[in-house]
């Protein structure tokens, strides 16, 4: 895999159901950074073949250009339709795959082995179809989040907590205010700790509210704040408020510009006085991070 796919940085991913070609040209017509055309939960068993053809096919009549924000959700690699997907869909030449129910790192590699087939296979440059693993949707899952480091052709990684419930027999996955139960606040932050020691973007799951635009822009916030670097979205309503969260606002840019100002001018310091505060190396870090994300957005 390529050392640039570690730098891949996207802030919405918009999911549209592989079996409505209505809803995959609407979510493609929007403003969404990347569009996960989704052959699992949104397509029933007995649609899964047609929802293939249609995928494909909307693959192919788009620009090869436009295509690299278009990406496939396949089924689980443990379950009896993963490679019929990717044999359905890799001739068309899709921007990424999103693996679901990822149960650890090594699933990763196996599915590297599989593109890597279909690459030569179907005239694909080799090793440029990147991966995004969703990893705690199982309980075995939750306990592998730090065996990604390495993955081929990883670039993201995410979390999921209505799959996390079903593995665990659970009939909720919220305490009564709304936040998410301990067990699936620990999976996120398992995540995000494990996208950090793969050295990929960790980008948060959904917002189920499609309608609660205040609750998302102040939870989307929050997360680019821990560390998150995206999130997914149900609905095209909930695009741009993504957008504009995980992108830094101008003042947070004008600061991180003179933090590394600051520092440049004063090479031999390692600690230097900032508007009444006093910032270490650890802020000069956060701060180049932060204008390395604003530029890739």
């Amino acid at each position: 895999m390529a050392a640039e796919r570690k730098t891949f940085s996207a802030r919405s991913w918009l999911f549209a159901p592989g079996d409505s070609e209505k809803k995959m040209e609407k979510a493609t017509a929007g403003t969404a950074d990347v569009v996960i055309l989704d052959l699992e939960d949104a397509v029933t068993v007995d649609e899964k073949p047609k929802a293939r053809k249609l995928v494909s096919a909307f693959l192919q009549a788009q620009a090869e250009q436009a295509r690299s924000r278009l990406w496939v959700r396949i089924n689980p690699l443990d379950g009896p339709h993963a490679l019929i997907d990717l044999a359905a869909v890799m001739p068309s030449k899709p921007g990424g795959i999103i693996l679901p129910k990822s149960r650890s790192g090594n699933d990763v590699v196996e599915l590297d082995h599989y593109l890597s087939a279909l690459e030569v296979a179907y005239g694909i440059a080799p090793g440029s179809t990147p991966v995004f693993a969703l990893v705690t949707e199982t309980a075995e899952g939750v306990f592998n989040t730090g065996t990604y480091k390495g993955a081929p052709r990883l670039v993201a990684m995410s979390w999921g907590a209505e799959d996390l419930a079903d593995s665990l027999g659970a009939s909720e996955n919220k305490n009564a205010d709304g936040s998410y139960g301990y067990t699936y606040d620990l999976a996120r932050s398992l995540c995000l700790l494990g996208a950090a020691a793969a050295g990929v973007a960790a980008i948060e799951t959904i917002h189920g509210d499609f309608r609660d635009l205040d609750g998302l822009r102040k939870r989307a916030v929050q997360m680019r704040r821990a560390g998150w670097r995206g999130m997914f979205a149900i609905h095209p309503a909930q695009v741009d408020v993504i957008n504009e969260a995980f992108s830094p606002s101008e003042d947070e840019l004008v600061a991180a510009r003179e933090i590394v100002d600051l520092f440049a001018a004063n090479p031999g310091l390692g600690t230097i006085g900032y508007k009444g505060a006093m910032l270490d190396r650890p802020h000069l870090a956060r701060a180049q991070q932060l204008l390395k994300l604003a530029g890739r957005t």
